[in-house]
């Protein structure tokens, strides 16, 4: 397995200690310091949170890659997410073990393949995380998300309509998925938007995380 050892982070605006971590998963060929930059909007919502933006254990280019892209099948993606989920799994559960704390103070949020990654590692733990958000990304592994043992987060999603490297379709039919599995799933398509996160999408990701660590006790 490989391990995430690096990335970008931004501590909590309250000072304290953190009571939330709010994981940030790039876009195939970019990085944590890239990501992170979506953090100082949220940290008015967000005081007490800490952002993590790791980069991909995988170096692609001049940024970093969760898994290769060579292959585009439904088949292929979904054998990329499992492959590159154990290290995520293992970066979360060192850092709630560092910070005392549970699933239940964690979000993750990912951007296109990033958001591959937070659909797959976010349903897929043991406990229920807090919330999931994905910006301009798909769901991978769908038929197998039917037999799997899964737990229910609240998920956003939101996509831009005019994005040319992961069609708005993308968004529609991971929210049929998600719904079908019984998960409670909010969508926004942000028009005329290409393949990035524009001023509202980036508001109601912060919205939307502030309000599911606030139901999960935690905020």
């Amino acid at each position: 397995m490989q391990k995430i050892v690096n990335g970008a982070s931004l501590q909590p605006l309250s000072g304290g200690t953190p009571r939330q971590i709010v994981l940030l998963l790039h876009g195939f060929g970019s990085s944590g310091s890239d990501m992170i930059a979506l953090a100082p909007a949220w940290q008015r919502d967000l005081p007490d949170a800490l952002f993590l933006a790791p980069h991909a254990p995988q170096r692609s280019g001049g940024g970093y890659q969760w898994w290769g892209l060579s292959e585009l099948s439904p088949q292929a993606l979904a054998a990329g997410a499992a492959s590159a989920a154990p290290a995520i799994d293992a970066f979360i559960d060192r850092k709630l073990e560092q910070y005392g704390l549970t699933e239940a103070q964690l979000a993750i949020v990912g951007f296109s393949q990033g958001t591959m990654m937070a659909l797959h590692v976010g349903l897929r733990r043991v406990h229920g995380v807090a919330a999931i958000v994905g910006y301009s990304g798909m769901l991978t592994g769908a038929a197998e998300l039917r037999h799997a043992k899964l737990t229910k987060p609240p998920v956003l999603l939101v996509h831009g309509s005019h994005d040319a490297v992961v069609p708005v379709a993308a968004l529609h039919a991971a929210a049929t998925e998600l719904k079908r599995l019984g998960i409670d799933v909010t969508t926004h398509v942000s028009n005329g938007v290409a393949h990035s996160v524009d001023p509202v999408g980036l508001r109601l990701g912060a919205e939307f995380v502030s309000k599911a660590l606030a139901a999960s006790g935690d905020a």
